[in-house]
């Protein structure tokens, strides 16, 4: 700083002489008139001087102009000086248009001189030069005089290794001329040592020595320069100012001139101490202009510029200096840095002292630098202090939240570990001590220019994502690690890493995709339960689909616009957000996929994350499988590049190559996606010729297929699989016939050759149930043949399918071998080591012969009498000694705890999930008992009711062998445990879920069928029926026909309802009768008449069960469409895919369906009032028989409707009133309401009821009760049922808004609301306590009470309501706010000199509510004594 100000002194101080001392013309002045300045404009005209500055043209290149030369320059500017008028060349006198733009010209054209008589030939020629000529001025140099230095012979076998050491030591740099490379040091030693100058000291001339500057004064930081000083001896030549150069004087002697003045300023300064300089230097600065001062200082970092061309000021750059000529050495004491500058020959030699901030200890430094070190002699300490030591990591744990760091695996770093730093997880980020990289520094390599930083970066992503989902992170992070990276974009980020063009990060990035869309886990679990009942269907994995809220300005456009439309209108990143795999196929994921598959042919492990993430894809919905399919070129790549009819045998165990090789995983995905639609399935077995490639794969053995063993068992067992979901369709079936000799061999080949020690063992058992699967479907197929070749049609009226090329005699013949083999696997049960394979097998097996009977019965050639023999010898041979083994009974004593509906199945793995990429959370369900087949029950049990179903419904007379099944302890207990749990419906559960609920419909099935003959299983009806209540609202979609069956039989059936018939409505009479007489008040209607009604309602039961099926019919196609599925009805199967999972398939409330049916039908206005007046025909009976179902629930099967909540049942049961004008005042409509509030006001029920909670389907609870209000106002005519509906919501506990709403907007409801204490069956103290506390509804009360709209006679209930708040607000002396003590005072001395004096005593002299008393409530004789003495204060205050 003070060197710069020292500078910027002697500058301005020149300027200032030349001002002065030249007798200049006067400067300009702001108050010059334009007169003056016109004159003074003469003056200097006439005087002929140089003006300060000068304007220069500069050439215009686009019209290719050159710049002029100095001495076109100098007559410009002689001409210049002359006038004072200033012209524009070649300036048009009209505007040029500005389209089109002027075409641009040739900077070189004016250089180019042509005449227009001159022949173009001519011109050719003189241009076009003989290559002789060129070759003619080529001269050889004369090497004869330099002599010839041959190398030295030694005796060493190579030649010495040259060290850099050897030349930096031998000559210094300066006698080299200044930095040089290693050869160029060594050939200057040598000619050193033979005593010759160095080449470059040839070629220079001799410089003048120049004076040392160690000594030179400190200056400051302005940044002007002045001439070197000598140390002591005074001053050196002086050369000039660099910012004044004098050339605008008009003088001959300018220059000499300005030396004379900067040599004076320099003697001045010179001669000044530091302090003056200092102090000259701020009133300097304060004085001038800021501007010119940063004017100045851009100047000096011009010239700082062009003097160092690395861009690196003399400040910049730090050098060590060192005492020693070794550097090794170590100092006695702290030696300070300085800087040394080494310039080219022809730049002035200038060292400055180095300001304290770049002043660099040595001692401090981690490394001392040599000065043999390459790239050394200028040190960087920032970064040389990642060459010392890291910090000590923490050791001891704290309660803030820390940074997660993973290593490459993915593996979570704990914060407190200490890693060798050769692992390579120690960086330059941030908190250097601590191993492992950020979630934001991988994000930030992932974009790196390095290419392995980029794969780094994507591979740990990758595997941090698959630990994520495993759930590893669970209890180490908070929050979702899968959320934070998707919402951090990591979806682009692989998207854009994929079109990389390096092949490592390509695979990297797909690698990070397919553990970003891929559960391995949940691909396990679906695999396992393909051969479970329905095992082949799955739900899309679709995102719930949120409502999004839009502002009700846009709603008339958005009534315009398409669904479609608004999914275009999306962003990609909005897409994304909700829908992963939505997002990357918006993103154009599919084509990018194919080109690497296609162009790339990237390795086998590629390959397979690729063909993974297209199943994934196939599996969203059936939208993105056809997308997968309609892909140009996807599909003909994988079939023909993965799928080929013919290859060779790999000649490595491992091959390099999986491209002309039948993948697995390839055929999974023709799987998945055949799954999605018939009409899917054609187009491969036809257009991609899948057909060809089944028959090629399954024609022959596994060990024939020239793979290795376990690849060829997969991508068989995967063609099996297709092939069954190909015959779930009805398609494909003609195979069957082709390769009927090759099934039956594989069958008898797999039972023949079945080892316990096969390492092959499970592949082979996947393979079995597969082949087993492909034939239930298969004889589902045959089954239907005969219907369609009849010409018959569903009751839908479609048009008739083509009959399939597979009729029925074709599979009569597979039941023989395979009952062999099921009474063998029986039989193994006693093997322990035959018992797993045993289990695993059995349930297909079991689903085959259920299979085959059910289609049976339906066939011409059907033999009612044969067939009933064959069932019997089933039931004596296979299934009763089945149900009764020791192993059967151990896994039905694990149903309860291997249930997914009645147990919380908690497990230590968590995966982690996002709500846009759903999954099946099976890593937390792999190793439970629900999928061992060693312990799980559920497909053998499934396996076995459905064929005792189908028995049963054949040959009645072996029902009853079958009873000790459903009355054993275990399945008892199972089923208890049902009735009372409450699942959750979610992705991670209903894949399991279906299944359990189909085993529990097929036990109540059974149950249908016992309890009417068997005595033991009647006595377990109640249980039943409990059981198939609470499975009805679980049933997911797809299960339609379970839940119609259900409502059809079991539901509404007489015999499940045991207490209809075992006097179950007298017991209700009878404990009324006793409450009655324990009572001394009566009540009116009382409960005694809910006997009568429950009779009444039992004998009713049909008609009620049509008309819960009438308010179904909407379900029609949805039941048809289950029904197909679930009866094997395979020719008319749209699809294996299950519906979407947005919700249960019938409501939890689907008791009150034909009360809510009614109240949306009829609608009501905005006010409250009813929209529509009469009701629909049948409407009456309707309601009347919906209370009546309702009313026999809530007596006997109060368990069944727990999942309703209290605030439900009055929410839906205020429709009774809302629906209509009249329909309440029904007298069986008013009596089944009636019975039903005095059940929902129990004092348990009122406990329970919160009607500050929101019913399900409302905003809240208040919208209704305003609506009710309105109602009862228009159309009650003060009916007491509507009245104690009206009263309900005002009990104290809840909100205040209902009761301001009744004293404050409709209080000309009081003058009608006339029920009385004993009506309301609610104790009055729900309603006066505790205190009100809300002062504007206690000025309501005593404001309907002074003004008469409150009155005894009218409105008993709320008269005593009002006065036990009013008398409690005036009286109490707790505590309060100024302004709610001034309210008390207030009204206590309005109470005393009412007129009224019957209301004063009631206001002054209440005591309680008393439900006897006359009045409803009991009074004081006098004021007790407290109360008094208040009184007499308050009223004497006033006095």
């Amino acid at each position: 700083m003070r060197t710069s100000s020292i500078k910027m002194y002697g500058c301005l101080k020149i300027m200032l002489m030349l001002f002065s001392s030249r007798g200049m013309l006067r400067r300009p002045k702001p108050t010059d008139s334009e007169a003056d300045l016109l004159k003074e404009q003469q003056e200097f005209i006439k005087s002929g001087s140089l003006s300060a500055a000068s304007v220069v043209r500069r050439p215009d290149k686009r019209r290719g102009e050159a710049g002029g030369h100095a001495e076109e320059a100098h007559n410009d500017h002689n001409t210049e000086s002359q006038r004072d008028v200033v012209t524009i060349e070649d300036l048009p006198d009209d505007l040029p248009s500005l389209t089109p733009a002027p075409p641009k010209k040739s900077r070189f054209k004016n250089s180019r001189v042509t005449f227009d008589d001159e022949d173009a030939g001519e011109r050719l020629d003189r241009h076009d030069t003989h290559i002789s000529a060129v070759l003619s001025k080529i001269v050889e140099r004369d090497t004869s005089a330099i002599p010839i230095s041959l190398p030295e012979v030694t005796g060493m076998a190579f030649p010495k290794v040259l060290h850099r050491s050897a030349t930096s030591t031998q000559v210094p740099l300066p006698a080299i001329g200044g930095k040089k490379s290693i050869f160029a040091r060594q050939i200057a030693a040598q000619r050193l040592k033979e005593g010759k100058l160095p080449l470059h000291s040839m070629s220079q001339a001799p410089q003048k020595p120049k004076p040392s500057v160690q000594n030179r004064p400190t200056q400051t930081s302005m940044d002007i320069d002045l001439c070197d000083h000598a140390g002591d001896s005074g001053i050196a030549p002086v050369s000039t100012s660099r910012l004044v150069s004098g050339e605008r004087l008009g003088a001959p002697i300018s220059s000499e001139e300005t030396r004379r003045i900067h040599r004076e300023n320099q003697e001045k300064l010179l001669a000044m101490s530091q302090s003056e300089i200092l102090e000259e230097q701020k009133k300097l600065l304060c004085q001038l202009d800021p501007r010119l001062v940063e004017f100045v200082r851009s100047r000096r970092a011009e010239s700082s510029s062009h003097k160092h061309p690395e861009g690196k000021s003399s400040e910049e750059s730090v050098h060590i200096s060192s005492g020693s000529s070794s550097g090794t050495a170590p100092s006695p004491k702290p030696k300070e840095v300085g800087v040394e500058e080494e310039e080219d020959e022809g730049q002035e030699e200038e060292e400055e002292e180095v300001s304290p901030r770049c002043v660099i200890i040595e001692k401090e430094l981690p490394v001392r630098p040599q000065k043999d070190w390459v790239h050394m002699d200028q040190v960087e300490p920032d970064k040389l202090e990642w060459m010392g030591n890291l910090p000590a990591p923490r050791k001891t744990r704290t309660k803030q939240e820390m940074q997660a760091r993973f290593d490459f695996n993915g593996t979570l770093i704990p914060p407190m570990e200490d890693l060798p730093t050769h692992l390579g997880l120690h960086h330059h980020g941030e908190e250097p001590e601590r191993a492992g990289y950020s979630l934001q520094e991988l994000f930030l390599l992932s974009r790196s220019q390095l290419i392995q930083q980029r794969t780094l970066a994507l591979s740990t992503l990758g595997n941090i994502v698959s630990k994520a989902r495993a759930g590893e992170y669970h209890s180490t992070l908070k929050g979702s690690i899968l959320s934070t990276l998707l919402d951090a974009g990591l979806l682009f980020l692989l998207r854009f890493a994929l079109d990389d063009g390096v092949e490592g990060v390509m695979a990297a990035a797909v690698h990070a995709l397919r553990a970003l869309l891929v559960c391995t886990e949940d691909e396990e679990c679906l695999d396992l339960t393909f051969s479970w009942f329905r095992g082949l269907a799955y739900f899309p994995l679709l995102p719930s689909q949120e409502e999004e809220e839009e502002d009700d300005e846009l709603v008339d456009e958005i009534l315009q616009v398409t669904a479609k439309e608004k999914e275009e209108r999306k962003t990609d990143h909005d897409v994304a957000r909700h829908d992963v795999v939505k997002g990357l196929l918006r993103m154009k994921l599919l084509p990018r996929l194919r080109y690497i598959l296609e162009v790339v042919r990237p390795s086998p492990r590629v390959v397979q994350d690729i063909l993974e993430v297209l199943t994934r894809i196939a599996r969203h919905s059936s939208s993105s499988a056809t997308q997968v399919l309609d892909c140009p070129r996807l599909m003909e790549t994988v079939m023909s590049e993965f799928l080929p009819t013919t290859w060779t045998t790999p000649s490595l165990h491992l091959p390099q190559s999986v491209y002309g090789l039948p993948l697995a995983c390839a055929m999974k995905l023709l799987r998945i996606l055949a799954t999605s639609g018939r009409h899917t399935c054609a187009r491969l077995l036809n257009s991609f010729s899948v057909r060809e490639r089944l028959s090629r794969l399954l024609s022959a053995e596994p060990s024939e297929l020239l793979l290795e063993p376990y690849e060829a068992l997969r991508v068989t067992t995967e063609a099996y699989r297709m092939w069954a979901v190909a015959a779930g369709y009805g398609q494909a079936c003609d195979l069957y016939i082709d390769l009927y000799p090759a099934l039956v061999r594989s069958l008898q080949s797999f039972h023949r050759t079945l080892a316990p020690s096969d390492p092959l063992l499970q592949p082979q058992l996947q393979r079995v149930l597969a082949l087993l699967a492909l034939l239930i479907q298969v004889t589902h197929t045959a089954g239907c043949h005969q219907q369609l070749h009849a010409g018959m049609v569903s009751s839908r009226g479609d048009e008739c399918p083509p009959p399939p090329p597979v009729s029925w005699g074709r599979v009569t013949g597979l039941p023989a071998p395979l009952l062999g083999h099921l009474k063998s696997f029986i039989k193994g049960l006693d093997n322990q080591a035959q018992k797993d394979v045993s289990l695993t097998l059995l349930p297909a097996y079991l689903l085959y012969f259920a299979a085959f009977y059910h289609q049976l019965t339906k066939q011409s050639c059907f033999k009612p009498v044969e067939t009933l023999y064959e069932l019997e010898q089933l039931t004596s041979e296979v299934l009763l000694p089945l149900i009764n083994h020791s192993v059967v009974q151990d896994l039905i004593k694990n149903l309860k705890s291997s249930s997914v509906v009645c147990s919380d199945q908690s497990s230590s793995v968590h995966p982690d999930t996002s709500p846009s990429l759903p999954g099946l959370a099976c890593p937390g369900w792999r190793n439970r008992l629900v999928l061992m087949p060693s312990s799980c029950p559920l497909p053998l049990l499934t396996g076995l009711t459905l064929l005792l179903e189908t028995v049963t419904g054949i040959h009645k007379g072996l029902m009853g062998k079958f009873t000790g099944l459903l009355v054993s302890e275990p399945v008892i207990d199972y089923l208890r445990s049902i009735s009372q749990a409450t699942p959750t419906l979610s992705h991670t559960q209903a894949w399991l879920l279906r299944h359990e609920h189909h085993l529990i419909y097929l036990l109540v099935c059974l149950a249908y069928r016992l309890v009417p003959i068997e005595a033991q299983v009647a006595k377990h009806a109640p249980l039943y029926h409990q059981v198939a209540l609470v499975l009805l609202p679980w049933l997911l979609p797809g299960s339609e026909h379970l839940a119609h069956d259900l409502l059809s039989t079991i539901i509404f059936s007489k015999d499940f309802i045991s207490e209809s018939h075992s006097g179950g409505p007298e017991a209700i009479e009878l404990g009324e009768l006793k409450l009655h007489e324990e009572t001394s008040h009566h009540t009116s209607p009382s409960l005694q008449n809910v006997g009568a009604l429950l009779r009444e309602a039992c004998k009713n039961l049909p008609s009620i069960r049509g008309c819960f099926l009438t308010h179904l019919a909407h379900m029609e196609l949805s039941v048809l469409v289950s029904q197909d599925a679930l009866l094997g009805r395979n020719p008319w199967i749209k699809s294996h895919l299950l519906p979407e999972l947005t919700g249960p398939t019938l409501p939890s409330d689907w008791p009150f369906l034909p009360l809510v049916s009614l109240y949306e039908k009829a609608g009501v206005s905005g006010g409250g009032g009813l929209a529509v007046e009469q009701l629909p025909h049948g409407a009456l009976q309707a309601v009347t028989q919906c209370l009546q179902w309702l009313l026999v629930l809530e007596v006997w099967r109060e368990e069944a409707l727990k999942v309703i909540l209290p605030v439900a049942k009055v929410a839906r049961l205020s429709c009774v009133f809302l629906c209509s004008s009249d329909l309440f005042l029904e007298k069986p409509i008013q009596k089944l309401t009636w019975g039903l509030f005095r059940l929902l006001t129990r004092p348990s029920k009122l406990d329970s009821l919160d009607l500050n909670v929101p019913p399900p389907g409302l905003a809240s609870f208040q919208d209704l009760y305003s609506a009710l209000l309105t109602q009862y106002e228009a159309v009650s005519f003060g009916d007491r049922l509507f009245g104690c509906w009206i009263l309900l919501p005002l009990q104290r506990k809840y909100s205040t808004t209902m009761r301001l709403a009744v004293f404050g907007e409709h209080v000309g409801s009081l003058r009608s609301l006339g029920v009385t204490p004993d009506q309301l069956s609610i104790p009055m103290e729900r309603f006066t306590s505790p205190p009100e506390d809300s002062l504007p509804l206690v000025h309501l009360y005593f404001r309907s009470l002074v003004s008469g709209s409150l009155k005894p006679c009218w409105c008993p209930v709320l008269y005593v309501v009002a006065l036990a708040h009013v008398n409690t607000f005036v009286f109490s002396q707790d505590a309060a706010a100024q302004e709610v003590d001034a309210a008390r005072r207030n009204m206590l001395r309005k109470i005393y000199y009412m007129t009224d004096e019957v209301l004063k005593n009631h206001l002054l002299f209440f005591r309680l509510p008393k439900r006897d008393s006359k009045l409803g409530f009991d009074t004081y004789e006098q004021l007790p004594p407290i109360r008094a003495k208040h009184l007499d204060s308050v009223v004497g205050l006033q006095r």
